[in-house]
């Protein structure tokens, strides 16, 4: 059995965090010597059963007795906390790839634009990318059968199979006239934990951690390794954002790079006592005084919180960003017949210090009908090594706190409708090797010019509430002068409206940039021309030029 953390609803996007423990030990949900408890069980088993039986055999209609099986199991997990399911048969090779992170596939990550099918991303040195598939193509078919109008989920299992067995895609490109045939190779697929590592200007070693995978912690040694040859290390930045979780024994593994051996990484206790269990450090850390920061944000979960609230317990190092999302349950996947499989929540973990962050407690809800959140005021407190106040619940508090920068409706509509995207797979279409630097005055013409050819359009809030006054007015027959003063105030919004863009030309630009270099470098230049505009890096690398202010943050509170 293994046990695991997660996110999201779903399983399929259920990030791991596992251990395996001895069968036994897993058992601690049942009262042995409560005979009561036992009766309940078997009596609820026999009545469900025999509803079940009686549903599928009478019901006045056919009834699939598969899916109505699993809506009876869902109907009835749906009563706990949303990480508790069931997978089927169908699902299991995804609890493989979320745990080793390996699969076998081509080499693309695809999601819809406008209701197409597109390659969003190529990984390195795989079979799309090496026979030219590129970013911004349009899948039409596989095997010859159209993907048009199909879901994400049915052509990633369309792409997906045994390696070395090939796959037939028929592709649409910007700039060419008729569709392209490609005949690619499935391949086994190494998922990155560590996507970006490198050591900016300024001396300072940043890692971007993107999942907790079978091995992360290796993949993170090397890259340490690395960074301490290109040169001395005046501090190191660990990126956690949007990181939502991963193996439990890979998190224990993280921490050991920075944390002092014998120091208490994570405990995790069920319903009984005697099922707690405690990871220590096992291991000299790789960098035992080297100042560190620690990047987290909203989306920053599970395993993510494991390592933040270690570091932060240990007083290791400085967390920065926003809070983490507060997920703090340890699930255990146990097998069942006919290769199906139950994740079940089985106990909560523990900060060093002893404090459990989870935030929504999910066997409980308001006359509203919203489960319960402990409010700021009854939130015990706990200490850190050094006597730093933190508390329980509601995730990980950064020790410095970094919002991440306010996006403008402009901003955020142009990103839904896939303009920058679409922007940079013209660009690249048109340029075939990257650029050597970007002027941003040049490059938002060119947007604009883009747009303009688009027709893209956007309704900022204060149109859409003038719209509604306007609408009202009309509605109650207001007189013709007023309706005039609204038709002008609806031209000088329009007027302002135009400026948006000249206001948001910097971030605009920036997003441009970012888009056009995965193109030509894939991931890596994602990451790396990203880099240069962000806030809460430019905060983290700020602490390392001052010594002092870093200190004062790690400092116990008088």
């Amino acid at each position: 059995m293994r046990r695991w953390l997660s996110v999201r609803n779903r399983f399929v996007a259920f990030i791991i965090a596992g251990i395996v423990l001895a069968g036994s030990a897993c058992i601690v949900a049942f009262r042995l010597s409560d005979s009561d408890y036992f009766f309940k069980i078997n009596k609820s088993i026999d009545i469900f059963g025999r509803v079940y039986k009686e549903v599928s055999l009478n019901y006045v209609d056919d009834v699939d007795p598969e899916k109505f099986m699993e809506s009876g199991i869902d109907g009835m997990l749906s009563t706990l906390d949303p990480y508790t399911n069931f997978i089927s048969e169908s699902e299991g090779d995804e609890v493989e790839l979320i745990t080793t992170g390996k699969y076998g596939g081509i080499g693309v990550t695809i999601g819809l634009r406008e209701g197409n099918i597109t390659v969003i991303t190529l990984m390195e040195g795989y079979s799309a990318q090496r026979q030219g598939i590129q970013p911004g193509d349009h899948i039409l078919e596989i095997e010859g059968k159209s993907v048009v109008g199909a879901k994400p989920e049915a052509v990633r299992s369309m792409t997906r199979g045994e390696p070395g067995t090939e796959v037939r895609l028929k592709v649409e490109r910007d700039g060419e006239p008729k569709p392209l045939d490609f005949v690619l190779v499935r391949e086994e697929i190494q998922l990155h934990n560590v996507s970006y590592a490198d050591i900016l200007d300024d001396g300072v070693g940043y890692i971007r951690l993107e999942r907790f995978a079978r091995g992360a912690g290796d993949e993170l040694r090397l890259a340490i390794k690395d960074l301490k040859l290109k040169g001395p290390l005046k501090g190191i930045i660990v990126d956690l954002r949007d990181n939502p979780g991963g193996l439990l024994d890979v998190a224990v593994d993280v921490v050991e790079k920075f944390a002092a051996k014998g120091s208490l990484v994570v405990s995790t206790r069920g319903r009984r006592p005697e099922s707690e269990r405690k990871f220590f450090v096992t291991e000299e850390p790789m960098l035992p005084d080297i100042p560190i920061v620690l990047l987290v944000n909203r989306n920053s979960a599970s395993a993510s919180e494991i390592v933040a609230g270690a570091l932060q317990d240990l007083d290791r190092g400085v967390i920065l960003g926003t809070r983490t999302f507060g997920k703090g349950l340890v699930q255990t996947i146990t097998p069942l017949s006919y290769n199906t499989q139950l994740k079940i929540t089985t106990a909560k973990y523990y900060t060093p210090s002893g404090r459990c962050i989870q935030e929504i407690d999910y066997m409980h809800k308001n006359k509203d009908g919203v489960f319960a959140i402990t409010p700021d005021s009854l939130r015990r407190e706990f200490k850190t090594l050094k006597g730093r106040k933190e508390f329980e619940s509601g995730g990980i508090q950064p020790d410095t706190l970094v919002p991440e920068p306010a996006r403008t409706e402009v901003y955020s509509d142009l990103l839904r409708k896939s303009m920058y995207f679409k922007f940079a797979t013209r660009y690249a279409a048109e340029h075939k090797e990257p650029p050597v630097s970007f002027n941003a005055d040049t490059l938002t013409s060119q947007f604009r010019r883009f747009l303009h050819e688009q027709k893209f359009t956007f309704q900022d809030e204060g149109e859409r509430k003038l719209g509604e006054l306007s609408e009202t007015a009309h509605k109650l027959q207001y007189s013709a002068p007023v309706l005039d003063e609204l038709d002008k105030l609806k031209k000088k919004f329009e007027e302002e409206k135009s400026k948006s863009l000249d206001r948001d030309k910097e971030d605009i630009a920036n997003a441009l940039k970012i888009e056009i270099m995965s193109r030509y470098k894939g991931e890596h230049g994602r990451i790396e021309t990203s880099l240069a505009s962000d806030t809460q890096l430019k905060a983290a690398r700020s602490l390392f030029k001052d010594p002092r202010a870093y200190s004062r943050l790690l400092a116990a509170q008088h």
